[in-house]
């Protein structure tokens, strides 16, 4: 037997298909919404059809924004000589928050996995390159995650630039193995940044 009828089990279904989300939680924000007043509701609904609508990749790095281009890579006081290699916008905007890099990202959007069936075509690797053969670069800093999948993206990348002459560095192991950058502290970040190496 069913204990709630059609319309709130398929909210919560909906919702419990969300990453993070599981069974009480989807069910406590389906009754929180319900509750809410009808155009908070309509609001909230309005939002996430506008952002599917109008989010899309930046042409330059990649990122995800509602211009052409996002607002750092349109930041002229940002260094965009010097291009931060990351998986995810998650991870960019981790690095945004300790407020001491200055130069611009490009976003990969996830990373090389054979055992998942990703290989470099399926991640925003083409874009890379045909970024750094257009804008002149003095550096490229990988900070993939520092797991096998990570591990093996940056390697890979590396290989892809070195013979351009460009400085290709790697984020140093301030860093824990398996960790996801999203989840780690500023100070963390910033030293991993500050002692990032040669590969």
């Amino acid at each position: 037997m069913e204990l709630y009828s059609g319309h709130i089990n398929r909210l919560i279904d909906e919702l419990s298909s969300l990453p993070g989300i599981g069974g009480k939680s989807a069910q406590r924000l389906a009754f929180y919404i319900i509750n809410l007043p009808k155009d908070r509701v309509k609001r909230l609904a309005d939002s996430i059809t506008d952002a599917r609508e109008n989010v899309h990749y930046c042409k330059e790095c990649c990122t995800l924004t509602d211009d052409d281009i996002c607002p750092i890579c349109s930041n002229s006081n940002r260094d965009h000589r010097t291009i931060m290699v990351v998986e995810n916008a998650r991870d960019l905007a981790a690095y945004e928050k300790t407020g001491k890099y200055e130069g611009v990202y490009h976003v990969l959007h996830g990373a090389i996995s054979p055992m998942l069936g990703i290989g470099p075509g399926d991640i925003r690797l083409t874009e890379l390159m045909t970024r750094l053969q257009k804008q002149e670069a003095d550096e490229v800093i990988i900070a993939t995650n520092s797991s096998l999948e990570g591990e093996t993206t940056a390697m890979y990348i590396s290989k892809l630039i070195k013979p351009t002459g460009i400085r290709v560095t790697r984020i140093a192991s301030g860093v824990p193995v398996g960790g996801d950058l999203e989840y780690i502290d500023e100070v963390t970040l910033l030293r991993a940044l500050e002692g990032r190496t040669e590969i």
